[in-house]
């Protein structure tokens, strides 16, 4: 069975590691030694950086039970969510996430951040990773390096989103709620897939030149049309913005680590195990996105599979983000609390 193949790999991967800080906040590596990949393919050392905000509390069994897991998007990191329109919104006094309640989890994932990817040196030798792997040293660093074994809240972004749908299906009886942001529960394929292929196939004749296609791809991915309009009424304000938005994308991404990041979603596909989600699930997508385009009503099919789901969609605006919405927390903080608020936590 899928479930016992998983437990096989993540023993596997965690019987040396290099233990992680687990108490308070800060910010660190944990490294798996000889992590197995689905692939094959084994890394001597495995490093997943990460960083945490609050402490940990444990109750009278040890258990921990304020501990929230936030997973990034595609080409991100766990900074990510420290800028304004995250931090600012959920971590502060009072706010949903206050980190004076919370241990809040940020994770970099394979391939991303400071967590080991092809540029570190490796390039096109580095491991072949999917999700699945992803995941898998997700969990690692979460049950091994923090010591965590329970979680008030799994929640993420993009892929991160995926990764939560993916978490809760083959970790059901460890978090108390799940909030998957932006992302379908199922295959990718159809446009969705086109991009993702054209950006596969830029970078890899041309990894210099495929960076610039895969800016202009990223950049339509992500925009919003309504906002976009307001925000760009001219050509040569959409032109400038381009240029900038290329430059900038140019500069701060790996050819190598963006090719790996694209194509590890190809063994994505959560729609089998859905009926295996025990925990309540706020999923939450956005009108105005290109990559998970609600006339699909994929979410809306799919949500009734999940005993305790529910789905909201944020109607597009000339304030919103498009499928950037996910982490202008503003735009859905308010279906957080109600999740926080009717989901205590489980045994």
């Amino acid at each position: 069975m899928a479930e016992l193949r998983w437990l096989a790999i993540i023993a596997c991967a965690c019987g040396a590691s290099t233990p992680a800080v687990a108490a308070g906040p800060g910010e660190g590596d944990f490294v798996i030694k000889n992590f197995p990949f689905t692939s094959g393919e084994k890394l001597p050392e495995l490093r997943i950086h990460y960083r945490t905000l609050g402490t940990a509390k444990r109750d009278a069994k040890g258990k921990v039970t304020n501990a929230v897991l936030i997973m990034h998007g595609t080409t991100g990191s766990g900074q990510q969510f420290l800028r304004p329109q995250f931090a600012d919104v959920l971590f502060g006094p009072g706010q949903p996430l206050d980190t004076a309640r919370y241990f809040i989890i940020l994770p970099d994932d394979i391939g991303h951040g400071a967590s080991s990817k092809p540029s570190d040196g490796l390039g096109p030798k580095f491991p072949h990773y999917g999700y699945e792997d992803m995941v898998a040293a997700e969990h690692a660093l979460v049950v091994d390096g923090l010591a965590v074994d329970h979680l008030r809240l799994v929640m993420g972004t993009s892929m991160g989103c995926m990764h939560s749908w993916m978490w809760a299906e083959k970790w059901p009886a460890m978090m108390d709620a799940v909030m998957p942001l932006a992302c379908f529960p199922v295959a990718i394929a159809g446009r969705n897939r086109q991009w993702r292929k054209m950006v596969i196939d830029a970078l890899t004749k041309d990894p210099r030149a495929g960076l610039a296609t895969a800016a202009y791809l990223f950049a339509i991915a992500g925009s919003s049309p309504v906002a976009d309009q307001k925000r760009l009424p001219s050509r040569e304000a959409a032109d400038k913005e381009v240029e900038d938005a290329t430059a900038r994308f140019v500069a701060s991404h790996d050819p190598m680590d963006t090719l790996y990041a694209i194509a590890a979603s190809r063994d994505y596909d959560p729609s089998k195990y859905l009926e295996a989600i025990t925990a309540p699930v706020m999923f939450v997508n956005f009108a105005d996105d290109f990559i998970n385009p609600p006339e699909l009503g994929i979410a809306e099919r799919e949500i009734k599979r999940v005993a305790k789901g529910k789905f909201v969609l944020i109607p597009g605006s000339e304030s919103s983000h498009g499928h950037g919405g996910h982490t202008w927390a503003a735009m859905w903080q308010q279906y957080l609390v109600e999740l926080l608020a009717t989901t205590p936590s489980r045994p």
